[in-house]
């Protein structure tokens, strides 16, 4: 008997050698990937819920309607309005204060370079706010 054991030992050696490992199956993974991806996508939604209209401004041959119009001009280093330096509640209280009196008062907004875009939708945000309809924002030459 003890041959027979001692036979019997190097082929169960070499054929626990030649069992492979048990593959990981991926079809979970998958289907757990796509079922986020379904929750993500009826989840999200897309709408432009705070979407701010602007009109375009007039070309230089009609500058007759743009006359009286006020200008905000974005630098790095404030806000001006008419040349003007402004603080955003200034700028909000006074455009408010042109729209209480002239209801179809333009605003033109000019962010100059260097200015981040989130601080350019502030103001035009502050703007709408304070009951600015005519709203164009001008881009550099």
């Amino acid at each position: 008997m003890a041959l027979q054991t001692a036979a019997r030992r190097p082929s169960l050696l070499a054929a626990s050698r030649k069992r492979r490992r048990a593959a990981i199956s991926l079809t979970p993974l998958i289907d757990v990937v796509f079922i986020l991806l379904v929750f993500f996508m009826l989840a999200s939604s897309f709408l432009d819920w705070r979407a701010i209209d602007l009109d375009a401004p007039a070309r230089a041959g009609g500058g007759a309607s743009l006359e009286g119009a006020l200008l905000v001009e974005l630098r790095p280093d404030g806000i001006r309005l008419s040349g003007e330096t402004v603080s955003l509640a200034g700028l909000a209280e006074r455009a408010a204060a042109a729209v209480a009196e002239r209801p179809e008062q333009k605003v033109l907004v000019w962010p100059s370079e260097g200015v981040p875009l989130q601080d350019t939708v502030l103001v035009l945000d502050r703007l709408t706010a304070a009951g600015v309809a005519q709203l164009s924002l001008i881009r550099q030459p």
